[in-house]
């Protein structure tokens, strides 16, 4: 089972709005719902979970339904949590289900679990392609992880007080990470229960857990185009390409 969670709880501040980025809609719709197309057209992928609002979620079935997309394969929405990595585990634990299937899962002896997977993406990217995902799941073979990676085009220092350089880094051995992130599912979800009840507030990237629990994370090349609507002007790069 390859079940997909989006991200869609976040509120937006550095885009000024009286609704968050992802709601806004753009050519007829919701940002989030571009987001949602290849989610929901993949093959590969059997589920979609939603970390949302409650007060967004009839609004984002609702408008997955105008764009003509399945909205059948949205097998439910979790609640935001305290922090973005918060998020990711309730999307989580609605993926499991139930306490017991948790408890299952944690179990040594139930190997069923062990080829599931899950794949993280943000609802403010609404660029990904369906060839990224082929990526994704074609590079998952022989790793507990994929993380698509963009290489760094300026030269990179260290500061350790913010105010004066330290230390010149090697920019060909530094990547910045993207999203979609697609992980073995048992392994992930215990990666992230370690992290509990505090460290796992200071988690600001999906990956982090699972290189700090050891995982064997793959990369591969990032896609440029699949950026983070993060400010004003992203929201007017985005409007001009949708």
């Amino acid at each position: 089972m390859n079940t997909a969670l989006l991200l869609s709880g976040g509120t937006g501040s550095r885009i000024p709005s009286n609704i968050p980025k992802q709601y806004i809609h753009v050519n007829s719709r919701m940002l989030v719902t571009y987001a949602l197309e290849p989610l929901l057209t993949f093959p590969l992928i059997h589920r979609v979970v939603i970390v949302a609002e409650q007060a967004w979620q009839e609004a984002i079935v609702e408008d997955v339904r105008r764009a003509g997309l399945d909205a059948e394969k949205i097998a439910g929405f979790a609640a935001p949590g305290e922090n973005r990595q918060s998020s990711i585990l309730n999307g989580l634990e609605l993926t499991l289900g139930c306490i017991d299937v948790e408890k299952r899962l944690l179990s040594s002896n139930y190997a069923d679990f062990d080829r599931h997977t899950v794949l993280i993406h943000d609802g403010a990217r609404p660029f990904l392609s369906v060839e990224m995902l082929k990526a994704c799941y074609d590079a998952l073979e022989g790793h507990d992880g994929v993380m698509p990676v963009l290489p760094m085009k300026d030269t990179v220092y260290l500061s350790r007080n913010g105010r004066q350089v330290d230390e010149l880094l090697d920019r060909g051995c530094i990547y910045a990470g993207q999203a979609p992130e697609l992980f073995l599912l048992k392994k992930y979800y215990q990666a992230n229960l370690a992290l509990l009840p505090e460290r796992i507030l200071e988690i600001n990237g999906s990956t982090e857990p699972a290189v700090m629990a050891g995982m064997d994370i793959a990369m591969i090349p990032g896609d440029e185009k699949n950026f983070k609507i993060t400010t004003e002007a992203d929201l007017q790069r985005a409007a001009e390409r949708l």
